[in-house]
Formats: structure tokens, C-alpha cells, sequence
């Protein structure tokens, strides 16, 4: 048999006929009220949309436009306030994440701990002498530059200075010569 919701306290309602009666007979069972087949109560609003009440008690505090959630004695109170699931539903445990360590490409476990482990002192003359290195790399650069500079400098002073411009030089083909003329 199909059994229905009060649209308000959430409760199951099992209508035979739907009619509006006073309530004597309301069976209680974990604290949701069922009501009995035949009780009940059926509302349509105009827009032809049906709302079933288990009594006039959660009728009336539909029409005022009540919260559910608000009431106590609800069902959809009792499952936001997680009430009488207890015994139920025993508490979920927490997972608890293990963090656990693995290489990465180009450094295995065993590179990365030995790095991880190497003290201050070491690790700050490591960078003091990486610093140095690159420093010097840079000067050596800079002098072959300025080498290369000066040696142009001196030839172009000579004489010989380049007779084909850039374009030329990158292999651009030369203009054809004009003809009409």
C-alpha cells in the first residue's frame, strides 16, 4: 500500500479514504507519530498542488507558514538534530591520513633524506661556494666579451672594418641591377 508524508512533520501517513477527522487513534512508535489508514487530512492549494496532514495540528502550522525545521517534535527537526539515531547508527570513526614518503623523479628516497639531514653549517658553505662558482663563471664571461669587444675595436680602427652589410652577411640575395636607365 502507498503511504504518504505529512507535508509538514514529515511523518508516514496510510490513507484509505482522506477525510478530516479528530485523532484518538494516533499510534506512536519511536516518537514518529504513523497515523491509521483512513485518518488524516488533505489539503488543495489553488494551484492544484496536494499537501497531506497527518491532523489539524500540523495543518494549522502549515498555514501559518511555520518552519518544520524549527519545531521540535518534526521529523525533519529530529534528523537535523540527529535525534534518536543513536542506537541506531554507531559513530563513524575518523580515518586519519598516514603521511607517507616516496622519491620523486630524478631523486630517490634515500638522495632526498641524506639532503634533508645535512646540517646548516654544511648546507650554508655548500650555497657559499655555488654562489662563488657562478660569480666566477660570470666574470670569466664578461672579460672574454670585453676581449672580443676591443679586438673589433682594433680592427675596425685598421681599416678592416666589414664591407657587406648585415642582410648581406645573414645570405640575403643582392638587388638585381636596374636595366631601363
Amino acid at each position: 500500500m502507498r503511504t504518504y508524508e505529512d507535508t509538514f512533520s514529515g511523518a508516514r501517513i496510510y490513507p484509505g479514504k482522506v477525510r478530516s477527522t479528530s485523532f484518538p487513534h494516533v499510534v506512536r512508535s519511536d516518537r514518529k507519530a504513523k497515523t491509521r489508514r483512513g485518518d488524516g487530512k488533505l489539503y488543495v492549494r489553488g494551484d492544484s498542488k496536494i499537501f497531506r496532514f497527518q491532523n489539524g495540528k500540523s495543518e494549522s502550522l502549515f498555514l501559518q507558514r511555520k518552519n518544520p525545521r524549527r519545531i521540535s517534535w518534526t521529523v525533519l527537526y529530529r534528523r537535523q538534530h540527529r535525534k534518536g539515531i543513536s542506537e541506531e547508527v554507531a559513530k563513524k570513526r575518523t580515518r586519519r591520513t598516514v603521511k607517507a614518503q616516496r622519491g620523486i623523479v630524478g631523486a630517490s628516497l634515500d638522495v632526498i633524506r641524506e639532503k634533508r639531514n645535512i646540517r646548516p653549517e654544511a648546507r650554508s658553505a655548500a650555497r657559499a661556494a655555488a654562489i662563488k662558482d657562478s660569480k666566477d663563471q660570470k666574470q670569466a664571461a664578461a672579460a672574454a666579451k670585453k676581449a672580443e669587444k676591443a679586438k673589433l675595436a682594433a680592427s675596425a680602427a685598421k681599416g678592416q672594418g666589414r664591407q657587406v652589410s648585415k642582410q648581406g652577411a645573414k645570405g640575403a640575395a643582392t638587388k638585381p641591377k636596374p636595366t631601363s636607365r
